[in-house]
């Protein structure tokens, strides 16, 4: 069994329809059962968005933070870590409750049942794993402009209204978006301190991680661990049917041989855009149209389970 030390549980009550509330209500049991597995816990839940941040950045003195929630909530948690210094850190473990669950696909951890997913931890073993940054703010998974992000938004938006969730969710939003937002978005990008290259994409997505949506495999070959962002950008003007057909086939991550698409790696990007583009990170709104974006290698250690269901 994993010992995980002096241990913060970071709790959103209301993810999953408040099934977090539940959730979190499950790992105070348990780790209060499985006295051997901490040196002392204390679980607190947030009230809002940015609470889980600032929790986290307080956590100092904590060996281990343990994030329950969705996509959100760790992304919250992983920023509010990173301003830790490298030394006193807390390693993250996730419980995902959530309706993307992308990070968690990416470490094979059990989703949306707490029970597992804290069953994998106690038996994980802890990595050391990039994150990417952009304007200073972290991201765990997944950065995208344009279309996808838009998408991502838009899936946000109908969740919190319907609480609809799942793939579907996703697909529901493509279909509007693309048909009644399909537009492409002016660039001139520069990797790895190389030439300006100017385009003009409907897609830009920029991925550590293999997954954004609730597991389309946008950049299948993404790896957390290889020190390089993973990049899929869209070239030429497909029409929406040709997009949506994209769309379909990312799915599964056959996307790769589109005549429309571009791939490669790079550790350092900058992009600037013609307009402020829709943009999210992990699934939250970000605004401007001037990006810096990079990959800060092995900066967080986190727990990945040594089997999966």
């Amino acid at each position: 069994m994993l010992h995980l030390g002096h241990t913060l549980v970071i709790a959103n009550p209301a993810s999953q329809s408040g099934a977090g509330a539940e959730g979190a209500e499950f790992v105070r049991r348990t780790l209060a059962a499985y006295g051997s597995a901490t040196d002392g816990f204390d679980v607190r839940l947030t009230t809002g968005p940015g609470v889980a941040t600032q929790m986290a950045r307080a956590a100092t003195g904590f060996d281990t933070v343990l994030a329950l929630g969705g996509d959100g909530v760790i992304h919250e948690v992983v920023n509010g870590l990173m301003k830790i210094g490298e030394a006193r850190r807390p390693r993250l473990g996730i419980i995902p409750l959530g309706s993307g669950n992308d990070f968690a696909r990416t470490l094979g951890m059990a989703a949306n049942s707490p029970e597992r997913s804290l069953g994998q931890l106690l038996q994980g073993v802890a990595h050391r794993l990039d994150l990417g940054i952009v304007n200073g703010t972290y991201f765990d998974q997944t950065l995208s402009f344009g279309v996808d992000a838009a998408i991502a938004l838009d899936t946000m938006e109908r969740r919190q209204r319907t609480g609809a969730h799942g793939t579907r969710l996703f697909m529901a939003s493509g279909v509007d978006v693309v048909r009644h937002q399909l537009r492409s978005w002016s660039h001139r990008v520069r990797f790895d301190g190389g030439a300006e290259q100017d385009g003009d994409s409907l897609i830009f997505a920029v991925q550590v991680g293999p997954t954004y949506g609730g597991g389309f495999r946008i950049c299948p070959e993404a790896d957390p661990e290889d020190g390089l962002l993973d990049v899929c950008f869209s070239h030429g003007s497909p029409s929406a049917a040709a997009a949506l057909a994209i769309l379909a086939r990312a799915r599964v991550g056959r996307h790769t041989g589109s005549r429309y698409l571009g791939f490669r790696q790079a550790s350092s990007i900058v992009i600037d855009f013609a307009g402020e583009p829709p943009c999210q990170a992990d699934g939250e709104r970000v605004r401007g149209s001037h990006f810096e974006i990079g990959v800060a290698h092995r900066a967080l250690e986190v727990i990945r389970p040594t089997w999966q269901f």
